[in-house]
C-alpha cells in the first residue's frame, strides 16, 4: 500500500476463514482497507526496549523503524514457538543498537526459553526509559509484571475480538476499556486498571467470558 510516497505493508497470519481467503489471493489483487482506528505507540527518544512475541513482532517492526532515527538506544527481544515463526529478524538487525535477542520454545533458534526470561535479565542490568510490547496476552501480562517490578513504563498493544472496530459492539472490552477505540495500545496506568483480566480472560464470540 502506498500513500503519498510512503509504503506500508500489512502482515496477515493464516488462522481463519477471512485470513485464509486473503492468503489465497493472487499478487496484484485489490482489497479495501478501513482505518487506522484507535490509538498508537508514543515515541520515546531515550533508551527503549521492544519485546515481541510471535506475530506481535509485526507492528513492532514499524515502530522500530520510527524509533531507529529518534531513540538514543534501541534494543529488541523477540520470541516464537519455533524458528519458522520468528518474523523480520533480518530487518530488525540493522535498526537495533545491538543484535536482537531471539528465543524459541523448541530451541531451533537463539535461546531455548520464553521471551520473558532474557527480558528479566536485561531489566536487571539496563535502565530503560520505555518498554514496548506486542504478542500473546499471557506474555504481555508477564512483561507488565516485570516492568512494574523494575519501575519501567510500558506500552502494550493488546488484541481482542473486534467486530465493529469503532467502539459500539463491546466485544473487545477489557475492564472499562474498548480495545478497538481506547486501545489497542495501553500504558502502564491503564494496564494496572485491567490487571485482573490481562492475560487471564476475555469475551468470546457468544459474549461470555472465557479463560486465556
Amino acid at each position: 500500500m502506498n500513500t503519498e510516497g510512503t509504503s506500508v505493508s500489512v502482515t496477515v497470519k493464516n488462522v481463519g476463514d477471512a485470513t485464509r481467503h486473503l492468503h489465497s489471493l493472487a499478487q496484484g489483487y485489490t482489497i479495501g482497507v478501513r482505518g487506522p482506528f484507535g490509538n498508537h505507540f508514543t515515541p520515546n527518544s531515550s533508551n527503549v526496549l521492544l519485546v515481541g512475541g510471535g506475530t506481535g513482532t509485526a507492528p513492532l517492526l514499524f515502530l522500530a523503524k520510527q524509533l531507529a532515527v529518534k531513540a538514543k538506544t534501541l534494543s529488541f527481544i523477540m520470541g516464537a514457538k519455533t524458528r519458522n515463526e520468528l518474523l523480520f529478524l533480518n530487518q530488525l538487525e540493522p535498526l537495533c543498537t545491538e543484535s536482537p535477542i531471539a528465543t524459541t520454545e523448541d530451541g531451533t533458534y537463539g535461546l531455548k526459553c520464553l521471551v520473558t526470561q532474557p527480558l528479566e535479565t536485561l531489566l536487571e542490568k539496563v535502565k530503560f526509559d520505555m518498554v514496548y510490547t506486542c504478542g500473546p496476552e499471557t506474555m504481555t501480562r508477564h512483561v507488565f509484571q516485570l516492568t512494574e517490578k523494575h519501575h519501567v513504563p510500558l506500552e502494550a498493544s493488546l488484541e481482542r475480538l473486534m467486530r465493529c472496530g469503532i467502539g459500539i459492539c463491546g466485544s473487545c472490552m477489557i475492564g472499562k476499556y474498548r480495545v478497538c477505540k481506547d486501545g489497542p495500545v495501553f500504558n502502564s496506568t491503564r494496564l494496572r486498571q485491567v490487571k485482573d483480566e490481562l492475560g487471564i480472560s476475555k469475551l468470546g464470540f457468544d459474549g461470555n467470558r472465557i479463560p486465556l
